[in-house]
C-alpha cells in the first residue's frame, strides 16, 4: 500500500505535537504540509528537519491555512488532520466540509494516539475556553503541591515562535531564562508567574524529550495548558477550568467539550462576579456531560498597588492578548479593576493603533476598546509600546500575568492587576490533591 499524504492544519502547537508522537516515525503516511492560523509569522517557515526525523530530510513546509484547498490538490493529500484549539465546533465543521469538498478525508486525532505516559504522577490543568482562569488554577495547585513537600515541575503548552532547532527544549528557572531565549509577551505572560514563585517551567515543540528531562527533577508533573486544548501527558488528575461569564461555551467549542467531558474535578472560576443564572446555566452543563467530576468553587479576587491612584482617572486597559482576541472576552482583570476602584473613564485605544496591533483589531472587531497585549517578536512589541504611549491617559492599568514596564518604555503612569485563585467553600483543591 503506499502511504497516506497528510497535511496538518495547526497553530505552531497541537499540530507539531500530533506530528512528533504519531507520524514522525511512521512509515505509512507521509505528512506533506502544516497550514498555520491564529498565530502571527509562523507561515513561510519549515519545520525542520532535525525535528522532523529521518523520513523528513528536507523538513516539511508550513503554508497559510488559506492555501488549504489549494494544497489538498495541488499535494495529493489523502487526509486533513484538525490540530488546533479554541473555536466552534461549526467552525470545525466548516473546515471539515472544505477539506470534504477538496476530495480528503477529515481527521480529529484523540489522547490515545497523542498523550503521553510519564513516570511521575501528573496533574493536568485545562479549561474549556481560553481566559477561564487556568493560569492562576495551575499556581494554586503548584502552591500546594510545594506545601506538601513536593518537587514540582510544570511543562506549559507549546508557544514556539522562534527557532524551533533551539526551542525544542527548553528550562526556565528564572528571568534571565526569559531573556535568553527571547521569549515574547505571551509567553512571558505563561512563565513569569510561576517563576516568580519559584516553579521550574519547560516547554517547547518536542514533548516527550521534554517530559523525560522534566521526570529527573520533579517529584510530579504539572501540566499547564493553553487555549482549551486537551493535555499532552496522561494524566493521573485532569482539571478544567469553566468560565460563567461565557455560559454555554463550555459545550460549544473543540476541543473544550471534550476537555469538559474528561474532567476528574471541575473548577467554576469567577463565581464572585459571575451572574447567578449563568452560574446555574454552568453547574447544569457540567452534570449533564461530566457527571464524574468533582465540582469546585473558585474566584479571582483582583489587587492592585494603589487603588486610589485609580478612582477619577482616565484609564487605558491593557489586557491579555489570547483572552480578548481568539478567546472572544470582551473584558478582562483590568477592567475589573477601573470599574471596581472608580476610574472615570477607560480610553479607546483603537485610533492610536498602528502596524500589527491596528490589524489585530481589523482580524477580531469584537475586541472593543481595550488593548490587547500582543508581543510575537520584537516589531509587535514595538508597536504595542507605540500605541499605549500615543494613547491619552492619565493611568495605564496592566491586566495581563506579567510586568509590562519591565518590557517596555511605558511614558504614562502604570500599574499591575494581579489575580490568584481561591476556593470558595468545599471541597478545595488541598483536599481533592491529598487524597491522591
Amino acid at each position: 500500500m503506499s502511504k497516506q499524504r497528510v497535511v496538518i492544519m495547526g497553530a505552531a502547537g497541537r499540530d507539531f505535537h500530533n506530528f512528533n508522537v504519531y507520524f514522525r516515525q511512521n512509515p505509512d503516511y507521509e505528512v506533506v504540509a502544516f497550514t498555520a492560523t491564529q498565530i502571527p509569522n509562523i507561515e513561510g517557515r519549515v519545520y525542520p528537519a532535525e525535528l522532523a526525523g529521518p523520513l523528513y530530510p528536507a523538513g516539511i513546509p508550513i503554508h497559510p491555512e488559506s492555501d488549504l484547498v489549494e494544497l489538498i490538490q495541488s499535494l495529493q493529500a489523502d487526509q486533513v488532520i484538525f490540530a488546533y484549539s479554541d473555536v466552534t465546533h461549526e467552525y470545525v465543521m466548516h473546515k471539515a466540509s472544505q477539506v470534504l469538498a477538496a476530495g480528503a478525508d477529515y481527521r480529529l486525532m484523540g489522547p490515545r494516539n497523542t498523550m503521553l505516559k510519564s513516570s511521575k504522577p501528573v496533574v493536568s490543568i485545562g479549561a474549556v475556553r481560553t481566559g477561564s482562569g487556568k493560569s492562576q488554577t495551575t499556581r494554586r495547585v503548584c502552591e500546594i503541591l510545594q506545601g506538601l513537600g513536593k518537587k514540582v515541575v510544570a511543562v506549559r503548552h507549546p508557544m514556539p515562535y522562534g527557532n524551533l532547532v533551539v526551542q525544542a527544549v527548553q528550562r526556565f528557572a528564572d528571568h534571565a531564562d526569559l531573556d535568553e531565549h527571547e521569549c515574547t509577551i505571551e509567553e512571558r505572560e505563561e512563565y513569569e508567574p510561576h517563576l516568580d514563585r519559584g516553579t521550574i517551567v519547560y516547554a517547547g515543540v518536542d514533548y516527550e524529550a521534554i517530559l523525560r528531562r522534566a521526570e529527573t527533577e520533579a517529584d510530579v508533573v504539572v501540566w499547564d495548558g493553553g487555549n482549551n486544548d486537551l493535555p499532552f501527558y496522561q494524566p493521573d488528575l485532569h482539571i478544567v477550568v469553566v468560565d460563567p461569564h461565557r455560559p454555554g461555551h463550555e459545550l460549544a467549542y473543540h476541543p473544550g467539550e471534550a476537555n469538559l467531558r474528561l474532567a476528574d474535578v471541575v473548577v467554576i472560576n469567577k463565581i464572585d462576579t459571575a451572574d447567578a443564572a449563568a452560574i446555574a446555566q454552568v453547574r447544569h452543563n457540567i452534570q449533564a456531560v461530566a457527571p464524574q467530576a468533582v465540582v469546585v468553587d473558585a474566584a479571582s479576587p483582583i489587587t492592585v498597588d494603589d487603588p486610589a491612584a485609580i478612582r477619577g482617572q482616565r484609564v487605558l486597559v491593557v489586557e491579555d492578548g489570547p483572552t480578548l482576541t481568539h478567546g472572544e472576552m470582551a473584558y478582562g482583570a483590568g477592567v475589573v479593576a477601573a470599574q471596581r476602584f472608580g476610574a472615570a473613564a477607560i480610553v479607546d485605544p483603537r485610533p492610536y493603533a498602528v502596524g500589527s496591533i491596528l490589524a489585530t483589531y481589523e482580524k477580531y472587531p469584537t475586541t472593543g476598546a481595550l488593548l490587547p497585549a500582543m508581543g510575537y517578536g520584537d516589531a509587535q512589541m514595538k508597536e504595542l509600546e507605540q500605541t499605549i504611549n500615543a494613547t491619552p491617559c492619565d493611568l495605564v492599568i496592566i491586566g495581563t500575568p506579567i510586568d509590562l514596564g519591565r518590557l517596555l518604555q511605558i511614558k504614562h503612569p502604570h500599574q499591575r492587576v494581579r489575580y490568584n485563585l481561591q476556593e470558595i467553600g468545599r471541597p478545595t483543591l488541598t483536599e481533592i490533591l491529598l487524597e491522591i
